[in-house]
């Protein structure tokens, strides 16, 4: 199993638009073909900070998804509302 964990920055301004693409998306994720779950989480420290973290069946279903058109039209949605550059990571429990 794999855990993503993408961090991302917005400005303030941005923030509602990021959440309607999230919950416009959020369920396609979801059921794409390898993912197990993906949730939303807010920094309590920095309102402007988001976290998702998706669980994938391996590592080879996540970078299918990488390479889709699904991930291709969110991401270019979502990336040019950031404040800073997001940072993920690919985990595995050890």
């Amino acid at each position: 199993m794999i855990y993503r964990i993408v961090k991302m920055h917005f400005t303030p301004e941005k923030i509602n638009e990021f959440l309607e693409i999230f919950e416009t998306s959020n369920q396609l994720i979801r059921n794409y073909q390898g993912c197990k779950s993906l949730i939303l989480l807010r920094d309590i420290q920095n309102e402007n900070v988001f976290f998702t973290i998706s669980t994938w069946e391996n590592e080879l279903v996540l970078e299918n998804y990488r390479g889709s058109a699904l991930f291709n039209e969110t991401w270019a949605k979502t990336k040019i509302l950031f404040s800073e550059k997001a940072v993920a990571w690919s985990t595995q429990i050890s």
